[in-house]
């Protein structure tokens, strides 16, 4: 078992109150036949009591408030008036009342419905109807609390978990990166603890293919599709090879569709509209060239002897989603990329990134003029300024996606 796994506790296991009848406190009650007198005996000896349960045949039928009652009562000649009178003068007549059995969720949301009045004067408890006891408004909101925070918690763990499982997933690409292009930077920075982008790396004798996409949403939700994304990307190389990033784009698009029941007139109406930005490429190591097929990602190419990058734009189809069609074929181009040419490629959670002194977009021209500028730099050291750039322009402003950097230099 992974050490992350050993921290979580099986739901339903927490040592807290679990019902009603668990915040029952056992304190006293009064029958209605009962004095005011002898209420005001029963609160000055219990200074603990908030309220004081009222009973008629072991049975409540109100619930007296110790200090409107004491307010009341040191009123000029309410003792002379109210002592030996009934204590149902002063009580409340519509407290809530609650079984045993019930849940803590089911009773938050009984008191939440009474109002304020149940959290001050607290709630009867009773078993088959017979009075228990009487709890504590400000305790059951101390509870509540405190399995808000502890299921937070095990939702963390949860997600710092799943982490650790989508980082082994890229980990293989990473490390082929590393080995065949040792004059590369990636940068993989989800938003929240888990992503919707993803990478792929893989190596062959005559070259080396490479994907860089971005996922519908972020944190969880996108983290579930890059599992989806990136098993129908590995099955399809499998079937197809590397060479044509067009038909991989096609094939991603056909099973992404499929799995969530996107194609027309297969069962019900699609509950899914989600799919995936991406850049496909191949690089042919013996012509020095790449194909590239882009949805709605562009792939940026700087020469050695040029005084601009030559961006080449993806298709405006997504892949996957409701309205891209299923056999939609994306463009391939194919690019000469001379020995020392830079390749760039990103999701679009660095050009969007709001900041600046106007609260505007990073924009790709930007990022683009931030890169020529430091185009001697290698990889990582262009990737590295690009992201404190990045950071800068962010400022005070929440990171809006996940951001993924690929560099090379081949």
């Amino acid at each position: 078992m992974h050490p992350a796994l050993a921290q979580f506790r099986r739901p339903g296991l927490s040592a807290g109150p679990r019902s009603a009848g668990e915040l029952a406190q056992d304190v006293p009650a009064i029958d209605a036949a009962d004095s005011n007198s002898l209420v005001m005996e029963i609160f000055y000896s219990r200074r603990d009591m908030a309220s004081l349960a009222v009973i008629e045949n072991d049975r409540p039928i109100g619930l007296i408030n110790r200090d409107i009652f004491l307010s009341q009562m040191s009123k000029p000649f309410h003792r002379e008036l109210y002592d030996k009178k009934s204590c149902i003068a002063f009580m409340d007549k519509e407290p809530l009342i609650v079984e045993a059995d019930m849940s803590i969720e089911a009773l938050t949301f009984k008191t939440v419905e009474v109002g304020e009045k149940a959290l001050v004067d607290g709630f009867i408890v009773t078993r088959e109807g017979r009075f228990l006891g009487v709890g504590n408004g400000l305790r059951l909101l101390s509870i509540v609390a405190e399995m808000q925070a502890e299921k937070n918690r095990q939702i963390m763990q949860s997600i710092e978990y799943a982490s650790v499982i989508q980082q082994a997933m890229l980990r293989a690409s990473r490390e082929t990166l590393s080995t065949t292009l040792p004059d590369a930077a990636l940068v993989w920075e989800p938003r929240d603890v888990v992503g919707g982008d993803f990478y792929h790396f893989a190596a062959f004798a005559d070259g080396w293919f490479g994907a860089v996409a971005d996922c519908t949403g972020h944190g969880v939700p996108g983290a579930f599709m890059t599992l989806l994304a990136s098993a129908s990307l590995s099955q399809a190389l499998e079937q197809l090879g590397p060479l044509d990033p067009s038909a991989l784009l096609a094939a991603v698009n056909r099973s992404v569709k499929a799995l969530l029941g996107q194609i027309n007139g297969v069962g019900d109406a699609p509950q899914s509209n989600d799919g995936l930005d991406a850049a496909f490429f191949w690089y042919d190591a013996s012509r020095a060239q790449l194909r590239f097929a882009g949805a709605r990602v562009a792939l940026h190419v700087l020469r050695p002897d040029a005084d601009a990058f030559e961006s080449i734009a993806g298709d405006r189809m997504g892949v996957g989603y409701v309205d891209s069609l299923a056999d939609y074929a994306w463009s391939l181009h194919t690019v000469d990329v001379p020995p020392g040419s830079l390749l760039f490629v990103s999701t679009d959670g660095l050009t969007d990134q709001i900041g600046g002194p106007r609260k505007i977009a990073f924009g790709k021209r930007r990022a683009l003029e931030l890169i020529l500028a430091d185009r001697e730099n290698t990889p990582a050291g262009i990737s590295a300024r690009l992201l404190e750039a990045l950071g800068k322009w962010q400022g005070a402003q929440a990171r809006r996606d996940d951001v993924t950097l690929f560099f090379a230099r081949v």
